[in-house]
C-alpha cells in the first residue's frame, strides 16, 4: 500500500455536505484512488472523511474567492 498522509499546517476551511469545517489532514493511497480529507465540523465537532469531490475551499473575500459551489449550504 502506497499510503501517503500529510497533515496540514495551518489546516484550511472546508465545505462540505455536512457543513462548514476544518481539514486537519489530507491521505492520499494512490493515482488510482481519489483524495481523501479528514475533517472537523464547525457545528458539531465531528470528524468526517471526505473524497476530494465533496469538499470546497470556503469563500475568501481577501483572495478574490467568492464563487464557490456550495453544495447547497447558505454562506454569508
Amino acid at each position: 500500500s502506497d499510503l501517503i498522509m500529510l497533515q496540514l499546517n495551518p489546516q484550511i476551511p472546508v465545505l462540505t455536505p455536512k457543513g462548514k469545517g476544518w481539514a486537519f489532514f489530507m491521505i492520499d493511497r494512490s493515482q488510482e484512488h481519489d483524495l481523501e480529507w479528514v475533517v472537523f465540523l464547525d457545528n458539531t465537532g465531528e470528524c468526517w472523511v471526505f473524497n476530494n469531490r465533496d469538499i470546497r475551499i470556503q469563500k475568501n473575500y481577501t483572495f478574490n474567492r467568492q464563487n464557490i459551489t456550495n453544495f447547497g449550504i447558505e454562506t454569508p
